[in-house]
């Protein structure tokens, strides 16, 4: 999916907004994820970026992700206490491989993993909210990666 919009460029970094007439200006994907930046660019390879893909789907399968609209389920149908609605097979399962990946990659290497593929935080923004030095996350979560595609035993 394509979502395209005009974006300028600050300070080496992209904003949006209008500046001067002149400034440098760059179109960007705001559909495409960071870890999607990344292979397209060639900072991952097939290997990790699949890793990446498979980890993100398990974590929206398993709605593990905020809620940000209304909760449709029905309601209980008698009075009294509500009953407990149970998760689908499919949401158990793809928690447990989420879980299972996640303890895969080593307590020192979650976070960036996270915060770049489930939660779709951009490298910089993610290395600046773990206070590292700019440009230690593409290493890190390329180590992190590896250890999830072994996981997954991905070739």
């Amino acid at each position: 999916m394509r979502e395209l919009a005009e974006r300028e460029i600050e300070g080496g970094r992209i904003v949006s907004g209008s500046g001067p007439r002149g400034s440098r200006r760059v179109t960007v994907n705001l559909a495409e994820s960071p870890l999607g930046w990344l292979r397209a660019r060639g900072h991952v390879d097939a290997r990790q970026f699949e890793a990446g893909e498979r980890l993100r789907a398990d974590y929206e399968t398993a709605a593990l992700g905020p809620r940000v609209t209304m909760h449709w389920d029905a309601g209980p149908r008698s009075r009294g206490a509500p009953e407990a609605l149970d998760p689908t097979l499919a949401q158990i399962a793809a928690k447990r491989r989420f879980d299972a990946a996640i303890a895969a990659a080593g307590p020192r290497l979650v976070d960036i993993l996270w915060r770049v593929v489930c939660a779709c935080e951009g490298l910089p923004v993610a290395e600046k909210a773990l206070g590292w030095p700019a440009r230690a996350g593409k290493l890190v979560l390329g180590i992190a990666l590896d250890r999830v595609a072994d996981h997954y035993g991905l070739r």
